[in-house]
């Protein structure tokens, strides 16, 4: 190895070292901490929940935390599996000695993500059954059947298969083809890809797995309809999910793009909340729109992209990025591949240390959100519903406050509630 591989090795190592030790001392703290408030309401909350679903959440908090720290030691396992101690460098020379590079430089590259691909996700299976059929179940929100999650494994792996194995192929043919400026034109074709995606979701791949209904209560949807006219929001339509089939979550969400838009509602939603506190929650959402939220994260993840495909575009070309991980570049063949997935391995080690500002980010948009639904709704109506929503979600009000910085994407109960006062229309009405 070269100086620059040991360099990069070590580099390497000292990331995903820190890494794994900040993200345990940080769920440590997770757990201790809502450990320690488990056994009282804090006061804000004292008359709307009770002190056995605060400890019902303390727990599934705890456990979900507990079952992370077992995920994230497998997934760095996985890791140094698959690059210093060899993994990849034996995948990719087994499959270049079958022969398939003797068909042309794109098969046994497309073979070599579809084989890792495979392998990742088969490793990943123990985690999603265990987290599915024990831990939400444990707690009442499984509603899925093994049948189902067998059916919804496999629709998901054809999806996949059929939509990205044609986007990865144009991706290493610019690789190979392009000339130096390759990584430019991928971008291009990803963040196009990403916006097709966005476009094609609601009608054409979520259909797949759930089943959307139009909204038939004809004054809920006289009220909603009304909200988003005075919000000057249009949508293709109202639908309700059945996302009871699956769990007992609740949620509400916009999907789509452009004049693809859609309102979607789950069935525990609407079963749990009454009309006014739907509004309030639907107002939320709307409020992400108009202040543009939307469009600010997309224009970001153009940014973080286009810096990471540069990034590609010079790492790909440097000997030491493949020895570096634990990887003998091809001599006959391209390593087109071989770069993509490095360097997708190595990203989340760079990404994790940047997560908080992203966090802190979207805590913002949250409370902006909040405020505009405020506007436009009762205030006392949008609290009410998050209050449900907390309960019936088994979220803890008493996380820590370190863990929240780092990875809380929501404000957590106690900021975003307190910050929530009933505007003086509503007030007087």
């Amino acid at each position: 190895m070269t100086d620059h591989s040991l360099v990069f090795t070590a580099l390497f190592s000292a990331l995903l070292v820190l890494g794994l030790v900040t993200k345990f001392y940080l769920a440590t703290r997770q757990i201790r901490h809502v450990a320690r408030h488990r056994n009282q309401v804090p006061a804000a909350f004292a008359s709307t929940i009770t002190l056995p679903s605060h400890q019902k959440a303390a727990d599934y908090t705890i456990a979900k935390t507990r079952l992370g720290m077992l995920e994230m030691a497998f997934a760095a396992a996985v890791l140094l599996g698959w690059t210093l101690l060899g993994g990849l460098d034996t995948l990719n020379q087994a499959l270049m000695r079958s022969g398939l590079a003797d068909y042309g430089s794109l098969l046994p590259q497309l073979v070599l993500l579809a084989a890792f691909g495979l392998i990742s996700g088969l490793l990943d299976l123990p985690f999603a059954l265990y987290k599915t059929f024990r831990l939400e179940e444990r707690f009442g929100f499984n509603k899925m059947t093994f049948k189902l999650w067998l059916a919804d494994l496999a629709k998901s792996t054809l999806v996949g298969t059929v939509v990205g194995l044609p986007v990865l192929a144009l991706i290493l043919w610019l690789m190979g083809s392009a000339g130096e400026g390759w990584w430019l034109w991928t971008w291009v074709v990803w963040m196009g890809f990403n916006l097709l995606v966005l476009v094609l979701f609601p009608t054409v791949i979520a259909p797949l797995f759930n089943k959307f209904k139009p909204l038939d209560d004809e004054a809920l949807k006289a009220r909603v309809t009304a909200l988003m006219q005075r919000c000057g929001f249009a949508a293709k339509g109202l639908f309700v999910m059945d996302g009871s089939k699956r769990s007992a979550h609740a949620n509400a969400y916009f999907t789509g793009f452009g004049a693809a838009k859609r309102v979607v509602f789950y069935d525990t939603l609407l079963k749990q909340l009454n009309p006014a506190e739907v509004d309030a929650v639907l107002a939320h959402e709307l409020g992400h729109f108009k202040h543009k939220h939307i469009i600010k994260r997309i224009v970001m993840m153009f940014a973080m992209s286009l810096v990471g495909f540069a990034l590609l575009g010079w790492a790909s070309s440097q000997v030491w990025f493949y020895t570096g991980l634990g990887v003998r570049p091809n001599l006959a063949g391209a390593n087109d591949a071989l770069a993509l997935l490095l360097f997708l391995m190595v990203v989340p080690l760079l990404s994790f240390f940047v997560s908080p500002v992203m966090a802190q980010f979207s805590r913002k948009h949250e409370f902006e959100a909040d405020a505009y639904a405020i506007s436009q709704t009762d205030g006392r109506d949008l609290q009410s519903a998050l209050l449900k929503l907390y309960k019936d979600n088994a979220s803890t009000l008493t996380p820590d406050p370190v863990f929240v910085k780092f990875y809380y994407s929501h404000p957590p109960a106690s900021e975003r509630l307190g910050r929530m006062t009933p505007s003086p229309e509503s007030a007087a009405s």
